[in-house]
Formats: structure tokens, C-alpha cells, sequence
């Protein structure tokens, strides 16, 4: 049985999957730097996303998402900008409002609202 991953482990994935696009590498100071956090945190989560086969983190070595781990943090991200966009676009939050409840909607959102959003989005190209 595959354990539950809660809206924090889903925050990790993320923020690990938007540092790798960017920089190409991640450590936990990088986390802890981008999710406003201690690195003490940072390394424990990291610790139990890795013993989930989430993310593969060598003692001391760089953090890297599992092919898995990749899957998961992509849906999470494509969860996000579909919120936000709608969030900007159709009901016309500003950029940080609708960045701020994106964040908090994603997590509780069905994939099937999700792609009802994504097909309202397309349709009103």
C-alpha cells in the first residue's frame, strides 16, 4: 500500500520540481530558502519523502525527484497554474492573491474539477 501524500509532502515535491527546472540542482538549503523554512525541517521531510521513493537524496549529496517522485510534482504544478490561471483570468484576483489561494486550493481539489477547469480554460481561449 502506497502511503497517503499529504498537502505539505505535495508542497516539497513542488517546490523540489520548480528548483530542478530552474537551477538544475537542488539542496536542502535551496528549499529552505525558497519554502521560508529551517533546513533542520527541510532535511526531515526530505528524509521521508526519500524512504517513500520519492525523491533520492544520498547523505550530503544533491536532491533529485524519482521518476515517480517527477510524476507526482508535475501533476501538483499543473494542478497550481490551472488554478491560479483561473483564478487571474476568469474571476481577475490579482497576481499575488491568486498565487497565495492557488497554493491553498490545490491540495484539496478533485483531478475531476481540475480538468472541468482546464477544459473551461480552453474553451474560452
Amino acid at each position: 500500500m502506497t502511503p497517503k501524500i499529504t498537502a505539505n509532502m505535495e508542497d516539497y515535491l513542488e517546490t523540489i520540481h520548480l528548483i530542478e527546472a530552474e537551477q538544475g540542482s537542488v539542496r536542502v538549503k535551496d528549499i529552505a530558502g525558497r519554502m521560508c523554512i529551517s533546513c533542520a525541517s527541510v532535511s526531515e521531510a526530505v528524509k521521508s519523502l526519500d524512504r517513500q521513493g520519492l525523491v533520492s537524496h544520498p547523505r550530503y549529496d544533491l536532491i533529485s525527484l524519482t521518476e515517480r517522485g517527477a510524476e507526482i510534482a508535475r501533476r501538483i504544478y499543473e494542478r497550481h497554474r490551472i488554478i491560479r490561471r483561473f483564478l487571474r483570468d476568469v474571476l481577475l484576483l490579482d497576481a499575488e492573491t491568486a498565487e497565495e489561494d492557488a497554493c491553498r486550493i490545490e491540495h484539496s481539489m478533485s483531478p475531476k474539477t481540475v480538468d472541468r477547469l482546464r477544459e473551461f480554460l480552453e474553451a474560452s481561449r
